[in-house]
């Protein structure tokens, strides 16, 4: 049977860890067939980001439409963008309906704290968002208020989701806590989903696997909170695999296979 064909819309991150490298190895570990527009071009490891080379708009839409006009694209998921004329590339496609179950992942901050997005860009993509993902850094950026609990937590995710995404998941992994808890806000109705915290310095490309993940079950046809539900819980193992790995000397990726099962 011919897979589902998922798109990521992202940078490349040359440990792999993140970015589009991580997105095509959740798609290949989740059933899917992976495809991908590249908006950047990063120097990175497990320890940080080193450098950062935006791509053309126009190298992007180029890309864009390369993918779009062969594949039949069951979902997509969009990840770093760059600058602003990168996302008005991505924008107008949505605009016109070429970017179904669209997954916002708006990355503004990498986890070694290198910037690698603006607001601007990522708030381009929000009102055609079928699901958008920040963590607490990122919801604080776009609501302009702190997000360090889980009740800050809530209070963004409902100010987001007004805005334009239909749901809105604000993850909580960097909040303290036995417990990593995410906020899912869409329909009129707030969630908050649990699951026991990994204790792991190998969280390298969480959301970009949790975004990723949650595409792929749209494209199968879940509903977006049983996809947002299955996402955390591949997003558990690949943390619970990769705990004992010496990947690099930082903060390594997830196992994304199941190798340590």
């Amino acid at each position: 049977m011919t897979p589902r064909t998922i798109l990521t819309i992202a940078g490349s991150d040359s440990g792999a860890g993140a970015g589009i490298q991580a997105d095509l190895k959740v798609f290949a570990a989740l059933g899917a067939y992976g495809t991908s527009v590249l908006t950047a071009v990063t120097a990175q490891n497990t320890t940080g980001v080193d450098a950062v080379l935006p791509l053309p708009p126009r190298t992007v839409a180029e890309q864009l439409d390369s993918v779009l006009g062969d594949f039949t694209i069951g979902a997509v998921k969009t990840g770093m963008l760059g600058t602003p004329a990168v996302a008005d590339v991505v924008a107008e496609a949505a605009r016109d309906g070429r970017l179904p179950h669209l997954v916002v992942d708006p990355v503004l901050v990498a986890t070694s704290g290198h910037r690698l997005g603006v607001v601007g860009a990522v708030e381009r993509l929000l009102p055609y968002a079928r699901v958008a993902t920040p963590n607490c850094a990122e919801a604080a950026a776009l609501t302009g208020r702190d997000v360090d609990d889980v009740a800050a937590m809530v209070v963004a995710a409902e100010a987001l989701a007004a805005g334009g995404p239909e749901y809105v998941v604000v993850t909580g992994g960097d909040v303290d806590g036995d417990e990593a808890v995410d906020v899912l806000c869409g329909g009129g109705v707030t969630t908050l989903l649990r699951a026991p915290r990994v204790d792991t310095r190998h969280t390298h490309g969480t959301g970009c696997s949790f975004s990723a993940a949650i595409a792929v079950r749209l494209a199968l046809g879940d509903q977006v909170p049983e996809a947002v539900g299955a996402a955390k819980e591949y997003v558990l193992r690949g943390l619970t695999g990769a705990r004992s790995w010496e990947l690099g000397a930082g903060r390594g990726p997830l196992d994304h296979f199941g190798w340590s099962s």
